[in-house]
């Protein structure tokens, strides 16, 4: 009966560390192709056997999270779930990823701005006048314009009144890059007046939008999107370029 009793302990604790470590492995904490800790390491960690932790890891693979590479330990999988995820597999280190990004962004952000400019609430142009001034102070002061920026977009998004169209945007949110990554690429891939240029193109937005002159504001966030969108082809047919040089 103690016998019985102690398998079914351990049982209950290679459940407990394997479901631990699953959380771990479908939140990102592990991406595939990591390296899980060692068994050693996991022994220490929940104060049990290697034969729990085996138990734990025997779980693990047969439910396809993680493989098993002799002599180089235990490595966490693709799930299928994350194969099938939208956009799992943008890589924003690539600039034909990032083109890829902002042809659609182009399409759903044109409307969007459409939609805001006949639907935006009193508090939701404050928003967006609030979102437009951090983008301009981060300008000032030379800080990352990344999370600003996107925020003014999000306001925006907001504003159509159509929840999906914000849902739609943090969906994508991982695969729009910094502007920073342009700075020192090819002649002609960023003007100097880069940043001044972006502030005015969002102002132009942003009066529109106030107006209610939803046209114009479509006409004006297809122009902004446009500009980013040719700065990131010529950067990507420079660097094609010094591929085939070398």
């Amino acid at each position: 009966m103690e016998a019985e009793n102690n398998h079914v302990r351990g049982t209950s604790l290679a459940a407990k560390i394997s479901a631990a470590l699953r959380r771990e492995l479908t939140e990102g904490v592990f991406r595939p192709g990591d390296r899980l800790p060692s068994e050693s390491a996991l022994t220490k960690e929940y104060s049990v056997s290697r034969t729990v932790v085996r138990e734990a890891i025997a779980i693990l693979r047969a439910d396809g999270l993680v493989e098993a590479r002799k002599g180089a330990g235990i490595f966490a999988l693709e799930t299928q779930q994350d194969k099938n995820q939208p956009f799992k597999d943008l890589a924003t280190q690539r600039i034909s990823s990032v083109i890829e990004l902002l042809e659609l962004r182009t399409v759903f952000e044109v409307e969007s701005a459409g939609l805001a400019a006949s639907r935006r609430s009193a508090a939701q142009i404050e928003a967006i006048l609030e979102a437009h001034h951090r983008v301009g102070e981060c300008l000032q002061s030379g800080a990352p314009t990344r999370d600003a920026d996107f925020e003014l977009h999000l306001a925006i998004a907001e504003a159509t009144q159509n929840r999906r169209f914000p849902e739609f945007l943090q969906l994508i949110r991982s695969g729009i890059i910094p502007r920073g990554e342009l700075q020192g690429s090819a002649p002609g891939s960023r003007p100097k007046d880069y940043n001044l240029h972006l502030q005015e193109e969002h102002g132009q937005i942003v009066d529109a939008i106030i107006e209610g002159n939803a046209e114009a504001a479509r006409e004006r966030m297809r122009a902004h999107l446009r500009g980013s969108l040719e700065r990131y082809k010529v950067l990507l047919r420079s660097r094609t370029m010094a591929i085939e040089e070398n």
